[in-house]
């Protein structure tokens, strides 16, 4: 089918899209992630006749959503992640007026029900710590996560100029603002020996970086933690679970929900307020992250 080289083609239209993206310094696996949801809502539409803008409809975007769902088999979760890509796609037309009206702003997303986050025991934390004590690197990574809330990317974003004795300066990126997160004496013990036999490097001023001096990925850091669980013998959990219990150690120990919030980088304290019915007040049962 010969494609449309009008500025109104979804094609043309995703070019413009994926480059207002990138003018907002939007993450290059963001905008992957964008692009490749909108091409298959494209490839859908083309095979029904539609290669402008102008002409998809509600109905349109509705049968890709059921088609997601029950030829392609994605679960709800993945189908409103995808729709969220659709929806910003014509959000952004709409306000370029490359369109008058917005097709999928009231699709309805399907119903998620939300697993509430793993949090680790006790136990479990002090046999990862046990496991990867001998690892400075890992052990430094897993301590921002489980005692100061650190996110996986900022991990790996992370610059030795970041450190600042009894704080971390994390700087903005993506659609994060900056923020200073305090460190506990164990975060700070851990990070000082990491760095005593860090690489001597010019290469690049990342925190955590391979033998070679390059830069320690997200996919590293997960490989390696995930690695450490194995050996620990702790299952069905993730990564991220680390921050997860840091942030309900925190509401355990009485910190104000708008102090965690912000240490945190959570946008609104409705995000951190979910882990309120994680929170245990049996002493017996609480988690507790105690420092060496």
């Amino acid at each position: 089918m010969k494609k449309n080289n009008r500025l109104s083609s979804l094609e043309k239209a995703l070019e413009k899209f994926l480059a207002r993206l990138k003018n907002e310094n939007r993450s290059n696996n963001t905008i992957i992630a964008y692009q490749n949801d909108i091409k298959q809502l494209i490839a859908f539409l083309e095979k029904a006749g539609i290669n402008d803008a102008p002409d998809v409809t509600q109905d349109h975007i509705k049968e890709f959503k059921e088609h997601l769902s029950a030829k392609q088999k994605y679960t709800n979760k993945t189908v409103s992640r995808k729709l969220n890509s659709f929806k910003s796609f014509f959000r952004f037309l709409t306000n370029s007026q490359v369109i008058k009206r917005d097709p999928a702003a009231a699709v309805s997303h399907p119903k998620i029900i939300s697993k509430l986050p793993r949090i680790l025991l006790s136990l479990e934390y002090r046999a990862l710590r046990d496991a990867c004590r001998d690892d400075n690197r890992t052990y430094a990574i897993v301590e921002l996560m489980l005692q100061a809330g650190l996110r996986i990317s900022e991990v790996a974003n992370l610059e030795l100029n970041d450190i600042q004795e009894d704080k971390l300066i994390i700087k903005p990126y993506e659609s994060h603002t900056n923020r200073v997160v305090p460190l506990n004496r164990a975060a700070k013990e851990a990070v000082k020996n990491y760095i005593s036999e860090r690489p001597d490097t010019k290469k690049n001023q990342n925190l955590f970086i391979t033998k070679n001096g390059h830069p320690l990925l997200v996919r590293n850091i997960r490989n390696s933690i995930n690695r450490y669980f194995k050996i620990a013998g702790i299952k069905n959990v993730y990564v991220n679970n680390l921050r997860d219990t840091f942030i309900v150690n925190q509401l355990e120990a009485g910190i104000p929900l708008n102090v965690i919030s912000k240490i945190i980088g959570h946008k609104r304290v409705s995000s951190t307020e979910k882990y309120l019915s994680l929170v245990k007040t049996s002493e017996k049962n609480k988690v507790k992250l105690k420092e060496l």
